[in-house]
């Protein structure tokens, strides 16, 4: 319910360029190693393993990327709109976490994405993902 929640309050937003980012703090368990672990953001500087408790907790690092350009604020109405699910490649099921109910795919993100998303589940939960973005759950991180 929190997970849920959270999501949809970072989801909600108003868009990046609308508003002022809220860094947070450098209380996470990454914090300086030059990689940004809050999903809100999206790029080449991002760490691999991404969940939810890391939101707000790596500000000097996410703040010092998005500066350079190695990340970006995910914006879910630009996610929305480039998102083609008929499109994707999805993959299979070959996931541990595979037909739980949530997208464990990190190249998504959105309300039905799970809490957390690891560089091996990509294309390897294809029914889950593709039923979530189907209904407007989940969208592509990197758009």
């Amino acid at each position: 319910m929190i997970r849920t929640a959270l999501a949809l309050a970072l989801l909600l937003a108003p868009p990046a360029a609308a508003q002022a980012v809220k860094y947070g703090d450098d209380s996470g368990d990454y914090p300086f190693d030059n990689e940004c672990d809050d999903r809100r953001f999206y790029g080449t500087a991002m760490a691999s393993r991404l969940d939810w408790t890391s939101v707000g907790r790596d500000a000097t690092d996410c703040r010092a990327l998005l500066e350079a350009g190695r990340v970006a604020l995910w914006d879910i109405d630009a996610a929305r709109a480039a998102t083609q699910c008929e499109a994707v490649k999805w993959g299979d099921d070959s996931s541990e976490y595979a037909g739980d109910g949530t997208c464990d795919d990190p190249r998504f993100e959105g309300v039905g994405a799970a809490d957390l998303l690891l560089p091996d589940d990509s294309g390897r939960d294809a029914t889950d993902c593709r039923r979530m973005c189907e209904y407007g759950q989940i969208y592509l991180r990197d758009y």
